[in-house]
């Protein structure tokens, strides 16, 4: 029997996260999704050493704070994450990625962050969210206000610790459930919750258990957000949320390793401007509430 390791699970899932949503028509050129309130997700995996992504492209507080990272594999993903990020909104605004000017959500010298990100001396610009972690990373991009979270599935532990700050409506449900079952529909609402407070622009300045985010009391979600969970590979959960109305499609794909990798951007943006999705989905408008002013 062979023996698989944590490195070899995470290898093994992600490339089964590649092969389900991989392109299958990237001969057809692709169409925006991110006009009109469509979401588009695209997901970024670091590419295993010897290979590395280059980080010419990134600004100067993106390279202070990739040197920053301790662990070779947060820096890896932090590089794979901003490069790919610049490259992936170089396809809507057709500005080269090493020239992409991106403000907001800056880290101060305590580690604090402010600010929405954005996409400066670009008119017509879609709004964006990124998240990574433990070596996955996604990048949501819309025509209108997107919060995006990605975490590796919390142990129980964590889980037990959170509980205090969850929304009243939340706790409830949560210790409702199977100790087994805890950690992965915990993930799933914290990335909804931290999805949404993203989109806000607040993130976790604001407090957690101000909203509700569960999956029981629907009528209780902040009215004028759609929130929903993502499909990605064992050991990991994810969500966004889009400012609306009504249900959204959502197109996801991964993006190809060589599309991080290689020094010539134009060469890696090209491919991706022709990269169908490998899944559609819809973000359902789950609320019950008054359409917000």
């Amino acid at each position: 029997m062979t023996t698989v390791g944590p490195r070899d699970s995470r290898r093994q899932g992600f490339s089964t996260l590649a092969a389900v949503f991989s392109s299958r028509h990237e001969e057809s050129a692709r169409t925006a999704g991110a006009a009109g309130g469509e979401l588009d997700v695209w997901l970024l995996v670091p590419p295993e050493p010897p290979h590395d992504v280059p980080g010419h492209e990134l600004d100067a507080h993106e390279r202070l704070r990739a040197g920053s990272f301790r662990r070779p594999l947060d820096r890896r993903t932090y590089v794979a994450a901003h490069v790919g990020l610049r490259r992936v909104l170089a396809v809507y605004t057709g500005i080269a990625p090493d020239r992409v000017v991106l403000a907001g959500e800056r880290h101060d010298g305590d580690g604090g962050r402010h600010g929405r990100p954005t996409v400066l001396g670009a008119p017509g610009a879609p709004q964006f969210s990124l998240s990574h972690s433990h070596g996955l990373a996604l990048a949501a991009v819309a025509g209108v206000r997107v919060g995006a979270d990605v975490q590796r599935t919390p142990t129980a532990r964590t889980v037990e610790a959170c509980l205090p700050a969850l929304h009243p409506a939340e706790r409830e449900e949560l210790l409702g459930l199977p100790e087994d079952s805890r950690p992965e529909a915990f993930g799933r609402l914290w990335t909804r919750k931290e999805a949404y407070l993203k989109g806000l622009g607040t993130g976790l300045a604001r407090r957690p258990g101000l909203d509700c985010l569960g999956e029981a009391a629907l009528a209780a979600r902040p009215a004028g957000w759609l929130v929903g969970n993502l499909p990605l590979c064992a050991g990991y959960v994810g969500a966004v949320a889009l400012r609306g109305f009504g249900d959204r499609r959502v197109a996801i794909r991964a993006v190809p390793p060589e599309c991080l990798c290689t020094v010539d951007a134009s060469v890696a943006v090209d491919r991706l401007g022709r990269l169908e999705p490998g899944v559609r989905s819809v973000l359902r408008d789950r609320t019950a509430g008054p359409r917000a002013d």
